[in-house]
């Protein structure tokens, strides 16, 4: 009884407009509701879009934090952030077929059970061959473009700083035709 009256009241201290929410995630930006980490909540990412300071440590633009469940942490005063909170009873991800190309080496930042956050880097021209995702969110740090190639049709997309998307799984290939750096941070589950 006391845990659904502490899930009711928290659902009534959420935002009402979270950035993007789905079966899977829940994203604020500049607002951190799972701070206290009330049992809806699940694991959390705090992605820092300037410099920030969480739990008294000063974290810089791209750099993360993620707590487990149940893990508590001071939520910060100023700056720019996204907190993701990782839905507890997320639909489950299917495996890649066989034979599909590995993603890319991206850097590891966080590797949890349910899902990874990795740092995408490509610099201006550079070509990233066929290879998979699955899904996941993409969360643009610079203005820049990408060319894509999927299933034989070729698109080109802006990257717009601080854009938070929901990608489904997919197997492409890339090249960062902007002229700046492609650096993203992304969130994919794991099956």
């Amino acid at each position: 009884m006391n845990s659904l009256l502490v899930a009711l009241l928290f659902l009534q201290t959420i935002p009402a407009n979270p950035l993007l929410e789905n079966d899977f995630v829940r994203v604020f930006k500049n607002s951190a509701p799972c701070a206290p980490a009330a049992p809806a909540c699940g694991e959390r990412v705090l992605v820092a879009l300037g410099t920030i300071e969480v739990n008294g440590e000063k974290i810089e633009r791209g750099d993360i934090k993620a707590f487990k469940a149940g893990e508590r942490y001071a939520a910060p005063k100023t700056g720019d952030f996204l907190e993701v909170s990782i839905k507890p009873a997320h639909p489950k991800v299917m495996p890649a077929g066989p034979g599909t190309p590995p993603p890319p080496g991206n850097k590891i930042l966080f590797d949890g059970k349910d899902f990874t956050v990795f740092s995408e880097n490509m610099q201006v021209d550079e070509y990233s061959a066929p290879h998979s995702h699955n899904l996941r969110i993409a969360i643009f740090l610079n203005d820049t473009q990408v060319q894509q190639w999927t299933d034989g049709k070729e698109e080109t997309r802006e990257l717009i700083p601080d854009t938070v998307i929901w990608r489904p799984a997919v197997v492409h290939a890339s090249k960062d035709v902007g002229k700046r750096p492609i650096h993203n941070i992304l969130i994919e589950f794991k099956p």
